[in-house]
């Protein structure tokens, strides 16, 4: 059997469809957050690889598991990750999230409903973010808001590759009655190009996403670090833009990504919104400024 390492599908944060640790981020908290997305981007690609059985793809979980628990010293991104928790004084929780996240995405192909979708998005999704608040020491007041936001930006990709996801790997994240509802099937995810009712089915759940981000329109305000906060802005606005391209579009057949002069000019929005926040943040009456 392969190594983790031998698993990793050459994909890095730069690749991603939003900023991970972006230069936004402070320099002392980059090293934290590149070394929990080098683990878990190595699992994620795990769980994806074409040519691992199931019991192989678990059994190289678990031992990624058992190196960040300390257990063992075999893979490098267990062993770096493990080193930036403990001089973080950080629990190995959210990572081991992640890890029961991808452990379902091996075993689970299909959810029933709505409910079962956000169930995996608290494994998949939510941890990433809290894990970057707590690197920050923010308050966990802020995790509602975050919860939201990550569980969009998760089905957000799920929508996106959702065509691909069902020919590659016969893996499906749109619920299984929100099909029913429309009257599509789960095999129209294999045509080129998306029928109505499959169509009607997907901009439903582009629109039910976008209930989610006006959960988290208030989060970038509510974060106490400056640079996060803008951050976190960029993102929202980056997730909204493709909320309203998956809620017009069909992405078996159309562009529903950003390209480089959109990645640019929303970031650049992003900004000026999370900017504006900030001045009305400090002006607000019992607010102790904080490092930048």
């Amino acid at each position: 059997m392969i190594t983790p390492a031998e698993a990793r599908s050459g994909k890095g944060h730069r690749d991603e469809n939003f900023p991970v640790a972006s230069r936004l981020i402070h320099p002392r908290h980059r090293a934290p957050i590149l070394a929990f997305y080098e683990f878990v981007r190595t699992a994620d690609d795990i769980a994806d690889h074409s040519a691992l059985a199931p019991q192989e793809k678990l059994a190289l979980i678990d031992r990624l598991e058992a190196t960040l628990l300390g257990k063992s010293n075999d893979d490098p991104v267990g062993v770096a990750l493990r080193s930036q928790l403990a001089a973080r004084q950080l629990s190995p929780r959210h990572a081991q999230d992640l890890l029961a996240a991808f452990r379902l995405d091996v075993t689970k192909l299909r959810y029933r409903d709505w409910d079962d979708l956000i169930g995996y998005c608290t494994y998949s999704a939510m941890p990433v973010g809290r894990f970057v608040l707590d690197v920050h020491g923010e308050s966990r007041a802020t995790w509602r808001a975050n919860d939201a936001l990550c569980a969009a930006l998760q089905i957000i990709n799920h929508l996106q590759d959702c065509g691909k996801d069902y020919r590659q790997l016969n893996r499906v994240y749109i619920p299984l009655d929100a099909f029913a509802q429309t009257g599509a099937s789960v095999d129209e995810l294999g045509a080129g190009r998306a029928s109505a009712r499959l169509l009607q089915c997907i901009h439903q759940l582009a629109s039910r996403t976008g209930a989610l981000l006006r959960d988290s329109k208030a989060f970038s305000a509510s974060v106490e670090d400056t640079r996060l906060a803008l951050e976190v802005a960029v993102i929202q606005t980056f997730a909204e833009r493709l909320v309203r391209l998956l809620a017009q579009r069909d992405p078996l057949s159309e562009r529903v990504h950003l390209g480089k002069a959109g990645v640019a000019g929303f970031g650049v929005l992003g900004l000026l919104w999370g900017a504006t926040r900030r001045v009305g943040r400090v002006f607000a009456p019992g607010h102790k400024p904080q490092d930048a």
